[in-house]
């Protein structure tokens, strides 16, 4: 095991990685930067390293600082958390340069699955389904080839499609296209997008499914050839194509369909020799009731609390052990099931009805006590919300029996906390959780935007 960690992140999932090396016994080294110098989560690590100014670039997204401090500290691994370098090949290679282990998948498999036309033909060749796609569009560096490409491949699709990054995550870049004019503009916008934000504008197109499931499958993963998974994720109800309530088990849906996709996904990748942790993300089409490949995260996911609260698995703890070189039968039990439902919900600084950020200082924030609630965040009431960074404040996480119980206590959660200084989206989650498509389990991945507009 591991003597001390590098945890190269911040908010809530730095936070939570220090609270799984304490677990461990691990010594913990924690990087910040300026604009979090006040976080309450700093006093809970071993060590706190002040590694630049606010902008990411100049800090937690600076390789050669954090590479440096690895040295420094006498780090012998570090842990990306998820966004930031979390999927970065160049450097989980140059940590394991530097003598450490990158607690993740191999460099090989953050390559391999980083980019998504080739994890898709990849993962195409070993038999998993795909949403039909156009392939790799040409270099943006000449726009009107690039354009005059993905009219061609549109014509064979058929519109609406979906103009996708071909790096990166999050939604960022996503950009749907009806008509040949929405193509043209929407080409630019995403190439500009993805470039800004992940330093690559290259992009393809995806045939864009209307009402389907966003379903993922939780994969861990050791060192040797083993692979298990720990069943799925409906991450359905999103914003912008950015997740904003995730939930398992997925209602409505036939539990020997999902498992049989669930283990057919852990066989494949265990051909393939995949490690340590990821997640599988699909789309479900109710027709065909096959599960199309999206990508694979490799990394650990913002929404991983969800699987954690039905299957009582730390998933924090066990990527680390596996991470570490331990093989996956000392990591997980014989046989793992679930028990009840959880739903999480994702609470952000920002305008309920338009979606813009709304940096600002947390004047209140008290979130309601409530049986089998669990709140993860990294601020606390007086903290700020920079415009730095990503503008969450806190995910909720609510395990009941079933599901109707976790969404009743949700809704009394929200209705009896308080955030002040700052606008958020609780009112748009309320919107959601009570409407009767989400009650009866009718989830899909236009379902925010098909309810009745919040008045402004």
């Amino acid at each position: 095991m591991f003597n001390k960690v590098l945890v190269a992140n911040r908010g809530a999932v730095a936070r939570r990685v220090l609270r799984a090396l304490r677990q461990l016994r691990i010594k913990s080294v924690l990087a910040y930067s300026e604009a979090d110098a006040s976080l309450p989560y700093l006093a809970e690590a071993d060590e706190v390293h002040c590694i630049g100014p606010a902008e990411p670039r100049a800090s937690y997204l600076n390789q050669e600082v954090l590479l440096d401090l690895l040295r420094r500290t006498g780090a012998d691994a570090l842990h990306p958390g998820y966004g930031f370098l979390s999927e970065n090949a160049d450097f989980a290679q140059r940590v394991h340069d530097a003598g450490a282990t990158f607690i993740g998948p191999s460099p090989r498999w953050l390559e391999a699955m980083g980019h998504k036309t080739r994890a898709r033909d990849l993962m195409a060749r070993h038999g998993m389904p795909m949403a039909r796609s156009s392939g790799l569009l040409p270099s943006g560096e000449v726009p009107d080839v690039q354009v005059n490409a993905a009219l061609q491949a549109a014509s064979k699709l058929g519109f609406p499609v979906l103009v996708k990054p071909a790096t990166g995550g999050g939604g960022i870049g996503m950009l749907a296209a009806h008509s040949e004019e929405q193509l043209r503009q929407a080409i630019g916008q995403a190439a500009s997008l993805a470039q800004r934000s992940f330093g690559n504008a290259e992009l393809y197109l995806e045939e864009l499914l209307l009402r389907p499931r966003h379903i993922e499958f939780q994969i861990l993963a050791d060192r040797h050839g083993k692979v298990r998974h720990l069943f799925e994720r409906d991450c359905s109800v999103q914003r912008r194509h950015q997740k904003v309530i995730e939930e398992s088990p997925a209602p409505l849906l036939p539990r020997a369909v999902v498992t049989k996709a669930a283990q057919t996904m852990a066989d494949i990748l265990a051909g393939l020799r995949y490690d340590v942790i990821g997640t599988v993300e699909t789309l479900y089409n109710s027709t065909s009731q096959a599960f199309q490949f999206l990508e694979m995260n490799t990394r650990l996911q913002v929404e991983h609390a969800v699987t954690e609260e039905i299957t009582g698995i730390d998933l924090v703890v066990s990527q680390i052990r596996l991470a570490a070189g331990q093989p996956l039968e000392q990591v997980l039990p014989d046989e793992t099931g679930t028990h009840g439902h959880a739903i999480e919900l994702r609470v952000y600084a920002e305008d309920p009805v338009r979606f813009y950020p709304s940096p600002g200082t947390l004047k209140t924030l008290r979130f309601a006590d409530a049986p089998g609630l669990r709140i993860e965040t990294g601020y606390a009431e007086g903290s700020t919300v920079t415009p730095y960074y990503d503008p969450l404040i806190a995910k909720l996480v609510m395990h009941a029996e079933d599901r109707p119980r976790a969404i009743a206590a949700l809704l009394q959660v929200i209705d009896n906390s308080e955030i002040a200084g700052v606008r958020h989206n609780l009112p748009f989650l309320r919107r959601v959780l009570s409407s009767t498509q989400f009650q009866e389990g009718r989830v899909h991945t236009g379902l925010a935007a098909e309810l009745p507009p919040m008045a402004r």
